[in-house]
C-alpha cells in the first residue's frame, strides 16, 4: 500500500512543478524577449511483474505487461526557442531578431548573449 502512496505523491509533486512552469509562462507573457518553457516527465525505474502475451488464434487477444514502479519524476524543463512576433516601437534604436541567433554584448570584460533588442 505504501508503494501506491509513493507513486501518487510523486505524481502530485511532479504536476506541481509543471503548474509552476505554466504559471511562470503566463506571468511573463508580455515580457520582451521571454521564451516559454515546457516540462517533460519520465518514469521512475519500474519492475515488470508479468510480461505481455500474444493473442491466441481463434481465442482471446493478448495481454499487456504488468509493471509496477515508484511513480513519475521530472524529466526536464526545456526552453522553447521558437520565433515570436516583432513589435514596432517606432524607435530607430530598437532591434529585433527573426530566426536563429543572439545579440552579443560586452561591457569590456564580460560577454553577454541576448535576444532582447
Amino acid at each position: 500500500m505504501m508503494r501506491s502512496l509513493f507513486a501518487a505523491v510523486s505524481g502530485l509533486k511532479t504536476h506541481q512543478q509543471r503548474m509552476d512552469v505554466i504559471g511562470n509562462n503566463i506571468a511573463n507573457v508580455n515580457t520582451v524577449g521571454f521564451k516559454r518553457s515546457r516540462v517533460t516527465f519520465q518514469d521512475m525505474l519500474n519492475q515488470t511483474i508479468r510480461g505481455a502475451s500474444r493473442p491466441v488464434p481463434g481465442g482471446r487477444g493478448g495481454t499487456n505487461p504488468m509493471q509496477i514502479g515508484p511513480g513519475v519524476s521530472l524529466g526536464s524543463i526545456d526552453l522553447i526557442m521558437d520565433g515570436s512576433s516583432l513589435q514596432d516601437t517606432g524607435k530607430a534604436t530598437d532591434l529585433g531578431i527573426e530566426g536563429d541567433g543572439f545579440f552579443i554584448l560586452s561591457d569590456g570584460g564580460r560577454t553577454y548573449y541576448t535576444r532582447v533588442g
